[in-house]
């Protein structure tokens, strides 16, 4: 038997579990030590803070931190350079296409709930062909509240038309989790996103892990 055999829905965080966006973060990052003068950075130093957004990408780049006086500044500017970057370099992560057209072969909407901003997930979205098949998106500011709050997971299941106890959630961060769980959603940790570098992700108590897209399929009932 299958573990979500009455799952009628699968809904998904978006970047490091649908989408490989730290290449495009990480640039943008780098951008603002390049503009005062620093030495450019190696992709990996960003992409483990990839998950983290503004907040990781600004201190990866210059070490600043929310509280400091120049933070608000410095995250707008980072803000405003990847908007004008976000579709260079992102990309479905390997395995990622060939998951969505099995989930939808056996007859399951799917959607995203994302916490990144509606300025930057309807254009991303809308420029991979990846998602015209979603049934939602809800972004970070769609919502009062942003994951690990369930209100937008809530919102996803109301406009998909499913009840949330019907519905997977998978995403790659804990507040996914945590956000899955207070919804009574199932909840599936996605290990190949961006964990950061002391994560352990055996403590989110997950109802799964999954190490590759593909293996989200054990899980879901067959069409």
């Amino acid at each position: 038997m299958f573990a979500f055999a009455q799952a009628e829905a699968v809904l998904f965080d978006l970047d490091g579990t649908l989408i490989d966006s730290a290449p495009d973060l990480g640039w943008a990052a780098d951008q603002l030590r390049i503009r005062r003068g620093l030495p450019s950075m190696p992709f990996e130093h960003y992409r483990h803070m990839a998950g983290a957004g503004a907040r990781g990408m600004v201190q990866q780049a210059l070490g600043v931190v929310p509280g400091e006086p120049c933070f608000e500044a410095l995250r707008d500017e980072f803000l405003d350079i990847y908007g004008g970057c976000l579709t260079e370099r992102t990309h479905p992560f390997d395995g990622v296409a060939e998951l969505i057209r099995a989930i939808q072969d056996r007859g399951l909407p799917w959607g995203v709930v994302t916490n990144k901003a509606h300025r930057f997930t309807m254009p991303l979205t809308a420029a991979l062909p990846l998602f015209e098949s979603a049934i939602t998106i809800v972004s970070g500011d769609t919502t009062p509240h942003a994951k690990p709050h369930p209100a937008p997971l809530f919102e996803a299941a109301r406009r998909a038309g499913v009840p949330p106890e019907r519905c997977v959630y998978v995403g790659d961060d804990q507040r996914d989790i945590v956000a899955g769980k207070a919804a009574g959603m199932w909840t599936v940790a996605a290990s190949y996103g961006y964990l950061g570098v002391v994560a352990d992700i055996a403590q989110w108590q997950a109802d799964a892990c999954i190490h590759s897209p593909a293996e989200l399929l054990q899980y879901l009932p067959q069409a």
